[in-house]
């Protein structure tokens, strides 16, 4: 007797179809499981016998032959186990209605006593469910309220046991689709545990980290230990702009892909990830024998935080070249090409000098010129050239730490950065970016038109200081961010002066 369920396997953050094909004939065993099946796959069988045997079936003691389709793709993970023994049975005609079954798109991992663990990548494989438009998608009861986010049209069907899932194919047991109220999901989108009302001094920094958010630039805080650099990049997510559906479905798909979910169904919070200086290149953007997401991706549509910059080793630090240019990571092998998403805020942090105290005035730095330099030098001009904002966080003075003034809250902030947002929305409406860092350099002639005295102004900046070509563009788009959060339509002077004011690297030297 020959059978088939369609199951979904993962490539990069997207799924796929499988078929999983069943057939029983004449012979003994040994059982085979064909199909490129890697490891855990292959597990599969001990699984599935004891799980049908403690839930009330037999397993075959026939010869048979398993095909995962289509055979020349690499399937890994446990989730075959549950349509691979709603496959036999229906092979061994005990599960009878096979239209039905074959309408469904099923996946789940068994455990030795039928019931139905959780698994990773539920988001997309409900999304290809939908777009495949089939009339549904079975799996665990633990993964059902993250697959339902994808909203009405596709049945959402968790399951908690093998008997469960027989009986509904069976016509014997109903089951509903499970609800998700996404209103109450996006009613917690701004609810952060940190504040920006909780940092002590810093209004500079606290400046320029608002332009960054309003404008999606990237930053670089340099300053001694202790002066707060930490606490402010950490603060960063609660003032960006609140996630839309869109981005919240990309970024929830991510960290389904990789099981960080940790039981919510939507990611409404934008991300903050914050890797240690020991990480790899394939740790950082991704990678493996088989492409996983790195902590790049993992911060799509938020912020990554790289402390201690320049401790990071230099070909880690060069990869990061590519994504903060394009949004997105390319990883090439053998089995194919695959592509992550990667548009992120990078927030770095570092010290002056290798011993910390350069700039501050409270103590005496240790370092030779040559080692501030070479300190320096660990971080590559291009990769400096992609960070639009470079601003000096000195130690906070005593007066600061003690003054019991309130400081404005997040959301005061937010409301700022959201009304620049609107108004770059509305001037790059039907292009394929919605924030000044990602403009293009042929929309700057168009979109920073700066009055004469910024001109004159920028013009002896990049004479001076030996500004590169990238820079210039990193000045214009910082100034078109701050224009936009003074509701202003043209680049004035001071707009210029304030942008050239993040670039310290560049006016600075040992």
């Amino acid at each position: 007797m020959h059978a088939s369920v369609i199951s979904s396997a993962l490539v990069g953050v997207d799924a796929f179809p499988v078929e999983v094909e069943i057939d029983i004939g004449a012979g003994v065993p040994p059982h085979r499981l064909v199909g490129l099946a890697e490891g855990a796959v292959k597990e599969a069988l001990d699984r599935v016998k004891s799980a049908l045997k403690n839930s009330g079936f037999e397993f075959p003691t026939r010869k048979m032959t398993i095909n995962l389709a289509p055979a020349d793709t690499r399937k890994e993970g446990s989730a075959f186990d549950l349509p691979l023994a709603l496959g036999i049975l229906a092979a061994q005609n005990v599960l009878k209605d096979r239209a039905r079954l074959r309408g469904y798109l099923i996946l789940g991992e068994l455990a030795l006593d039928g019931r139905i663990k959780g698994i990773k990548g539920a988001l997309p494989t409900a999304l290809l469910a939908r777009s495949a438009k089939f009339a549904g998608v079975m799996l665990p009861r633990e993964n059902a309220s993250e697959a339902a986010v994808i909203g009405e049209g596709t049945a959402v069907l968790g399951v908690e046991s093998l008997r469960e899932a027989f009986e509904f194919f069976e016509g014997l047991r109903p089951l509903q689709s499970i609800p998700v109220d996404l209103t109450t999901a996006f009613g917690d989108a701004n609810v952060y545990d940190v504040d920006f009302s909780e940092v002590k001094g810093q209004e500079q920094a606290k400046r320029a980290l608002e332009v960054a958010a309003a404008g999606g630039h990237n930053v670089l805080m340099i300053g001694p230990p202790g002066s707060g650099k930490t606490m402010l990049a950490k603060r960063l997510p609660s003032i960006l702009p609140t996630m839309t559906f869109e981005e919240a479905i990309e970024t929830t798909k991510v960290h389904s892909v990789m099981g960080l979910l940790d039981g919510r169904a939507l990611i409404t919070t934008r991300p903050f990830r914050s890797p240690h200086h020991t990480i790899s290149d394939a740790g950082l953007i991704g990678g493996g024998s088989i492409p996983r997401p790195g902590e790049v991706s993992l911060a799509h549509h938020g912020v990554l935080f790289l402390d201690e910059l320049p401790e990071f080793r230099k070909n880690v630090l060069e990869v990061l070249r590519q994504p903060l240019e394009d949004a997105r990571i390319t990883i090439s092998r053998v089995m194919g090409t695959l592509t992550f998403p990667a548009s992120v805020m990078l927030v770095a942090a570092m010290n002056p000098c290798p011993c910390g105290f350069y700039t501050d005035p409270q103590h005496e730095c240790s370092c030779s010129p040559i080692a501030i330099q070479r300190y320096r030098s660990r971080i590559s001009g291009p990769l400096l050239d992609r960070i639009d904002i470079h601003i000096e966080v000195p130690a906070v003075k005593y007066k600061d730490l003690t003054d019991r003034v309130a400081r404005e809250p997040s959301l005061a902030i937010r409301e700022r950065v959201n009304r620049a947002r609107e108004a770059q929305l509305a001037r790059f409406k039907g292009m394929p970016f919605f924030c000044n860092a990602q403009m293009r350099a042929s929309d700057l002639r168009q979109h920073c038109q700066i009055e004469a005295g910024g001109e004159r102004l920028l013009e002896l900046a990049i004479n001076r200081l030996g500004l590169s070509a990238r820079a210039y563009t990193r000045i214009l788009k910082v100034s078109r961010t701050i224009a936009d959060l003074d509701g202003s339509a043209s680049i004035a002077a001071h707009h210029v002066s304030e942008a050239i004011q993040y670039r310290s690297l560049d006016r600075s030297t040992p």
